[in-house]
Parts: structure tokens; C-alpha cells; sequence
């Protein structure tokens, strides 16, 4: 007997073949790359976290404190939004250079 999650899969398969969809599985290269993307994006969100924090410090005004609270949300976000567009770039790859 199926799982409710095997079945979920197949029909995602299902559907993912209707709409002309192919899993392609990715290269060891292309997974090397992908780690490499991780490993470069988390060493810029540490440094970010750094330079937070040592602004952080140097400020005593609470204003200013909320102000770079956003500013490093801000940051994060666009890092980690650079990474998925960079991983997604790399799996392109991996079905044919289809963007």
C-alpha cells in the first residue's frame, strides 16, 4: 500500500509529464557547482552578520538600531534571493539551458 505522500509524488509526476516537464538529473559538476553557490552565498550572509553586528554596537540610538534591523533583513533577503537565482541558473542547465 501507497503513502499519501507516493501517491502525491506520482501525481506530480503525472502532471509534471503532461505540462512537458522532464526531470533531468543533474551532473556531478552541476552539484559541485550548486555546493560551491551555497558555500560562497553562506560566507556573504556571515559576513553580513559581521558588519551587523559591529554596527550594531557602535549605535546606542534606537531608532538607528530599528534602521539597520531592516537594512540587514534587506541584505539577507537579497543574498538569498541571489543564491536561488544562482542554484536555479545552474539546474537550468541541467534540462537543456531552458530559462
Amino acid at each position: 500500500m501507497k503513502s499519501s505522500y507516493e501517491l502525491a509524488m506520482e501525481r506530480l509526476r503525472k502532471k509534471d509529464a503532461e505540462e512537458g516537464r522532464v526531470d533531468t538529473p543533474l551532473t556531478d559538476e552541476q552539484r559541485a557547482a550548486i555546493a560551491e553557490a551555497r558555500s560562497l552565498y553562506a560566507a556573504r550572509i556571515a559576513e553580513a552578520e559581521i558588519l551587523h553586528r559591529s554596527k550594531l554596537a557602535g549605535s546606542f540610538d534606537p531608532a538607528e538600531h530599528q534602521t539597520l534591523e531592516e537594512n540587514h533583513r534587506r541584505d539577507i533577503a537579497r543574498i538569498n534571493d541571489d543564491q536561488e537565482r544562482a542554484i536555479a541558473k545552474i539546474r537550468s542547465a541541467a534540462s537543456g539551458g531552458a530559462s
